[in-house]
């Protein structure tokens, strides 16, 4: 193919074929474009856009090619949730057990963190034994046998999206609406779902920094996924105060478990209530959103869903033995901390950027692909905003390799805090519904 012309023909503003998109798509994941040619039709894009047409034609050019899961036919309906990213976000751990108890079958395809943000398959990684990369089958077999499973793509799925995001990261191409949306969205068509929620996240520690970027992505892929047959529902939630009270890969795992025996931080609880109850009125399993919530708690406080959490762990591979030992320990980290407050009064700021970077920087994430992590530095017991401390009350916890590390990450922890003499409330978590 004349794939200048392409990038030409983009450059100047105009509207690419989906028969040419098919085929470039084709091209590229065998081999047969250079990527510096590819990195020229994304930075195109990236000034000029892709309309609705062009979008939803790159969005299944990706997905179709690789794999696509195929599951029997069964009364249980497919779906999933995907969150943009940000600091404690965990909902996908305790989520995919509950959706399971809830009648569901979840094949939850999940990704690795960059950066400061946290990715689901890193968390999973710090439970002894558990298998975080299957193959299609064992996919399939689990999702139909146990009702869920939180892995990653296997090679085969979506491998167009593999090589364009590893180009977007390094040709400064990742924010552009439509690339991102064909991005996530090709990876969720192609687990075959019936429904999809999606958390689209907005303030310091997100992607989308306002709630106007935030509302025109959720819209963009909430659209796109409808579009494509799967009944897709966004909602928006707040990013710049961490989720939950614990940051960092397994500190999440175990903060999850505990929101699955009902001792949870009440902000992580919300929001997996609320994934769920939107995936029961989107598949017609409850009428409103308020009876689906109650369905949800009622099931998540039975202890279903943490018996479930067990089996999903079993059948990844996971030393259950050696995994409910390690719950039971205080810390996995040699060096731990804690910061205090200096005055009293109430937390008024608690800065999600600044605590997601010093996470990163005790090796808890990625500054590149390569980088390795250590699953149990974090920060644990995170005050939030609108609590009352005395002086010499502790606002976190610092989980550090060794005491060298820690009193150096300890003084930045501390500029994410604020402490002010009046009571002020934290903006609601879940601020809008697309969809």
């Amino acid at each position: 193919m004349n794939f200048l012309f392409l990038i030409e023909s983009k450059r100047e503003g105009k509207t690419l074929s989906r028969v040419h998109i098919q085929e470039f798509i084709r091209e590229f994941t065998a081999g047969k474009i250079p990527d510096y040619q590819m990195a020229a039709l994304l930075m195109a894009i990236y000034f000029r856009g892709l309309n609705t047409a062009e979008t939803t034609a790159l969005t299944l050019a990706m997905r179709d090619s690789g794999d696509v899961l195929k599951f029997p036919k069964d009364k249980r309906p497919l779906v999933d949730k995907h969150s943009t990213g940000g600091i404690g976000d965990k909902v996908s751990l305790p989520l995919a057990p509950l959706l399971a108890c809830l009648g569901f079958r979840v094949p939850m395809i999940s990704g690795r963190g960059l950066g400061i943000t946290g990715g689901t398959l890193d968390k999973l990684d710090s439970i002894p034994g558990f298998k975080t990369l299957l193959p299609a089958a064992q996919i399939i077999t689990q999702v139909q046998k146990v009702g869920c499973v939180i892995c990653g793509q296997t090679d085969k799925m979506v491998p167009a999206d593999k090589k364009i995001y590893a180009l977007r990261d390094a040709s400064g191409t990742v924010p552009s609406i439509q690339l991102i949306t064909a991005s996530i969205l090709s990876k969720k068509l192609a687990e075959s779902l019936d429904a999809l929620i999606l958390d689209v996240k907005f303030g310091c520690a997100a992607f989308m920094q306002t709630k106007a970027d935030a509302r025109k992505l959720a819209r963009a892929m909430v659209a796109l996924g409808n579009e494509c047959g799967v009944n897709t529902r966004a909602i928006l939630t707040d990013m710049d105060t961490p989720l939950g009270r614990a940051a960092g890969n397994w500190l999440e795992v175990k903060e999850s478990v505990e929101c699955l025996e009902g001792k949870g931080p009440a902000d992580l609880l919300e929001l997996v209530l609320d994934s769920a109850a939107h995936l029961l009125v989107q598949t017609k399993k409850s009428k409103s959103l308020t009876a689906a919530r109650k369905l949800a708690a009622d099931c998540l406080n039975s202890g279903d869903p943490r018996l479930k959490w067990d089996e999903m762990l079993v059948a990844q591979g996971a030393d259950l033995k050696a995994f409910n030992q390690k719950l039971t320990l205080d810390s996995t980290a040699p060096t731990v901390l804690g910061l205090k407050a200096d005055r009293r009064g109430f937390v008024s700021r608690c800065d999600a950027r600044i605590i997601g970077e010093v996470i990163r920087d005790l090796g808890g994430g990625r500054l590149t692909k390569e980088s390795q992590i250590n699953y149990d530095v974090g920060v644990g017991q995170i005050a939030k905003l609108g609590e009352r401390v005395e002086k010499g009350s502790v606002l976190a916890r610092l989980h550090a390799a060794d005491r060298k590390q820690a009193t150096a990450a300890i003084s930045r922890l501390k500029t994410a805090f604020g402490i002010s003499a009046r009571k002020s409330s934290a903006p609601p978590l879940i601020q809008e519904a697309i969809g």
